[in-house]
């Protein structure tokens, strides 16, 4: 018997909202039905579309988690999670790091993640559909030179992914993870942009050289991100939990 993917009626919680990834999603889910409320700093409260309610939280600190519980309790039920919010700071080799810079990435990556099941699990278990989406990284599965805090941020979350999937999986909740490669952002290009200011390839050659590294030859969007998401927050997914999706082209 074919399962549905509609999301109609369901209350989703969306960390990290507002731009990027978490708009995408955002948008994705609503579009299948559900009710959004995004999660992210007041002062990106500009950003969000009318249509989503907002709730402003700073996911890196230590009241967060119980600022969600309250969130959950206002909306009275949570069915879908994503936990969307995350940094990616510059990037720096081992002899380069910084302290203050480690913990406050630490905190919204790691911390904000487990603040953010943790405060919605009791509403997720009262749920038929019960999903939670983290947003992890192909850095979660490997390396790259200079970028040690978010490699080690990111190996993180799918170890917060796994466990709360067997934490939350006796109460009906599914817990799962994309992990997507390079994507074709304006936050990439950013990237690459300053990059290139600081002697690397031109934006054009690194982008270039991103989509060979690829078996489609390409860049993944915010849109092949945003369809996985819907995926796992669907019963199509039914029997998926402590799983990590890639979502990078096919990269070699």
């Amino acid at each position: 018997m074919p399962v549905s993917q509609d999301l109609s009626g369901l209350n989703a919680i969306v960390t990290g909202g507002t731009s990027g990834l978490g708009r995408a999603i955002a948008n994705r889910l609503a579009a299948s039905g559900a009710n959004i409320t995004i999660v992210d700093l007041k002062e990106r409260h500009k950003t969000t579309a009318k249509e989503y309610s907002f709730f402003a939280c700073d996911l890196s600190l230590p009241d967060a988690k119980e600022k969600l519980v309250k969130l959950a309790d206002e909306l009275g039920s949570v069915d879908l999670l994503v936990a969307n919010a995350g940094v990616v700071p510059p990037w720096r080799g081992l002899r380069e790091v910084d302290g203050k810079e480690w913990m406050q990435v630490m905190a919204v990556n790691t911390w904000g993640i487990a603040a953010s099941i943790g405060a919605c699990a009791d509403k997720l278990s009262m749920s038929d559909h019960a999903s939670v989406i983290v947003m992890a990284s192909i850095n979660g599965f490997t390396a790259h030179a200079s970028q040690v805090l978010y490699t080690a941020s990111k190996h993180a979350v799918i170890g917060i992914t796994r466990a709360a999937a067997l934490d939350l999986g006796p109460m009906g909740v599914r817990v799962n993870a994309l992990a997507p490669g390079p994507i074709l952002t304006d936050a990439l290009i950013a990237r690459v942009t300053q990059r290139h200011k600081e002697g690397g390839p031109s934006v054009e050659d690194a982008i270039a050289n991103l989509k060979s590294e690829t078996a489609l030859k390409k860049l993944a969007t915010e849109t092949d991100v945003a369809n996985a998401a819907h995926y796992l927050a669907s019963d199509a997914s039914g029997g998926m939990t402590g799983s990590v999706l890639p979502v990078e082209a096919g990269l070699i």
